[in-house]
C-alpha cells in the first residue's frame, strides 16, 4: 500500500530534517554588558557567573528559529521544543546526547495551561520537585555545571545564590549531591514563607544556608561582591541566580509550551509574569526574537516598582526593596532589566512597543485572589494574582487576545496568606510535606565580612 504525503507530513519530515542534519552550531560567545570585559564561552559564563567588570553576560547573537518548528510545533515533545531552543545558546559545548539527557531530566514534570476565566490562562509552573518555576533553571543549570566538572576531580565550585523566595529551595533541590558543588543560600531572615525557608535550610549534604539580617537585595549584593573579590578566587565562585545564564535561559522554554498548548485557537497572545528580578520576561523577550509569536509582554510588580517608574519618565532610578505578600518579587533593582533594555538598545519607544509594566497593592493582591476563585475555584497565590492584575490591564489594549498570566509558585508555600483569603483548606503536596518534619539549619550574618569569614 502507497501512503499519501501530505502537506503536514512533509513539512514534519523537513523540520525532522533539519534537526538531524544540524549536528552542531558555531561556539556561542557571550559579552559582558558593561563592555569592559572579555567574551567567554558557554562554560566560562556559567562557572563565572558574573563577568570581571561585574555585567551581566549576554549571547552575542539569537538566531531565529526556523519557520517549520512553529508551523508543526504541537507534533513535537516538550524536551524536543526545548533542545531546539537552547542548542543555539550552548553551541557544540556540551555533546548533542548529553544536552538531550539534560533537558530530559530537568523536563520531568508538567506546565498545564489551565483556563481561569474566558480568554485567560494561569502557566502552571509549579509541578517540579520544589514546586516553583525555579526548578527549571535550576536543574539545567546543576546539570550542565556538573558536566563542565566531570573531569575536574581536585576542584570545587561553590555556588552562591541569594533568594527573595523561592530561588534557594529550587537551587538546593536542584544541586543536592552534584559531585564537585558547593551551595551556598542567602535569605532575608523573617522574610521568605516557612516552608520557602525549610525548603532550603533543611536538606544538609552540599547545601548550607546564612539568615541574613536585611532585605533580599542586600543579600545579592554580598553575592555580587563575593564574585569581584580577589581573595575568594579561590572558592572558584558562581552564582545560581538568574544572573547566571545556564539559569535564566531556559526559563524561555515556558512560553514556547504555551504556545504549543494555545496554537490552535490561532489568537495573539499577550503574557503577564509576575516580575522581581525580570528573568522570567527577560527570557520571555529572548523566545520573541528568536521568532516566537508574541503580541506584547506585560512586567506585573508589587509595589517594588522600579520598572514601572522608568516606563512612566524614562529615568531608572531603584530604590530599596519594601516587604510585601508577594515576597519573591520584593526587588528594588532587578538585576535582569539590564538584558531586556540590551535587547530594546535602551530605545524606549521600541521597548513600549513590546513591554507594559504595572504596580499593584497588597489590598488588590488579595482582593484578586478572591476574584479569580470566585470566578473559576482556581486557586492562585499572591505572585499569580499580581501577574493576573497586569493581564487584565493590558488586555484592555488587545481586545482580540489571549492572555496567560504565569503561576510561579504552589499555592501551599503562601498557605499564610491564601487558606485566610480564601477560606479554604489546603492538601499538602507530596514534595513540600517531605521537607515538613526537618530540622532547621542556618547561620545568621549580619555583614559581608562576617559573610566572608564565613567562606573562609
Amino acid at each position: 500500500m502507497i501512503l499519501e504525503v501530505t502537506p503536514i507530513t512533509r513539512t514534519i519530515n523537513n523540520l525532522k530534517s533539519l534537526i538531524s542534519n544540524q549536528k552542531s552550531f558555531l561556539p556561542m560567545k557571550y559579552y559582558s554588558l558593561n563592555h569592559n570585559a572579555p567574551k567567554v564561552s558557554f562554560q566560562e559564563a556559567v562557572i563565572q557567573g558574573l563577568a570581571s567588570d561585574k555585567g551581566l553576560y549576554f549571547p552575542e547573537s539569537i538566531t531565529p528559529l526556523p519557520q517549520a518548528f512553529f508551523d508543526t510545533i504541537e507534533s513535537l515533545s516538550n524536551e524536543e521544543i526545548a533542545f531546539q531552543a537552547i542548542r543555539q545558546f550552548v553551541g557544540d559545548e556540551i555533546p548533542e546526547e548529553k544536552l538531550k539527557e539534560i533537558i530530559a531530566e530537568t523536563l520531568c514534570f508538567d506546565f498545564p495551561v489551565v483556563e481561569v476565566e474566558k480568554g485567560i490562562y494561569s502557566l502552571e509552573l509549579f509541578h517540579g520537585p520544589t514546586m516553583a518555576f525555579k526548578d527549571v533553571g535550576a536543574r539545567f543549570m546543576s546539570r550542565c555545571l556538573g558536566y563542565f566538572n566531570k573531569d575536574k576531580k581536585d576542584s570545587k565550585n561553590t555556588v552562591l545564590v541569594a533568594t527573595s523566595g523561592d530561588t534557594g529551595g529550587a537551587v538546593a533541590s536542584g544541586f543536592l549531591g552534584v559531585n564537585g558543588v558547593e551551595v551556598i543560600i542567602l535569605y532575608p531572615s523573617g522574610k521568605v514563607s516557612d516552608i520557602q525557608e525549610r525548603q532550603l535550610t533543611t536538606l544538609g549534604q552540599n547545601i548550607r544556608a546564612l539568615e541574613v539580617d536585611g532585605v533580599f537585595d542586600d543579600c545579592q549584593d554580598m553575592v555580587k561582591k563575593a564574585f569581584l573579590d580577589e581573595s575568594l578566587k579561590h572558592h572558584n565562585l558562581t552564582s545560581a541566580n538568574s544572573i547566571n545564564i545556564a539559569r535564566w535561559l531556559p526559563q524561555m522554554f515556558y512560553f514556547f509550551f504555551a504556545y504549543k498548548a494555545l496554537k490552535k485557537q490561532n489568537k495573539p497572545l499577550v503574557f503577564s509574569c509576575p516580575s522581581g528580578n525580570f528573568g522570567n520576561i527577560c527570557a520571555g523577550i529572548i523566545a520573541k526574537k528568536m521568532g516566537l509569536p508574541v503580541e506584547h509582554f506585560v512586567a506585573s510588580t508589587n509595589v517594588n516598582d522600579t520598572v514601572p517608574r522608568f516606563l512612566e519618565s524614562g529615568l531608572y532610578d531603584p530604590k530599596p526593596s519594601k516587604a510585601t505578600i508577594s515576597n519573591a518579587m520584593d526587588v528594588g533593582n532587578p538585576s535582569n532589566f539590564v538584558r531586556i533594555q540590551e535587547m530594546y538598545q535602551n530605545d524606549l519607544a521600541q521597548f513600549k512597543k513590546d513591554f507594559s509594566s504595572f504596580t499593584f497593592t497588597d489590598a488588590e493582591t488579595l482582593q484578586a485572589m478572591k476574584t479569580i476563585y470566585n470566578t473559576d475555584g482556581y486557586i492562585a497565590e499572591p505572585h499569580g494574582a499580581v501577574g493576573y492584575l497586569g493581564l487584565k490591564k493590558e488586555l484592555e489594549n488587545h481586545p482580540n487576545a489571549l492572555g496567560i498570566f504565569l503561576e510561579t509558585a504552589h499555592p501551599i508555600k503562601f498557605l499564610d496568606t491564601v487558606e485566610p483569603t480564601l477560606n479554604v483548606k489546603l492538601p499538602i503536596p507530596a514534595q513540600i510535606e517531605s521537607v515538613l518534619g526537618k530540622e532547621k539549619l542556618s547561620t545568621k550574618i549580619k555583614t559581608y565580612e562576617e559573610f566572608k569569614a564565613f567562606l573562609g
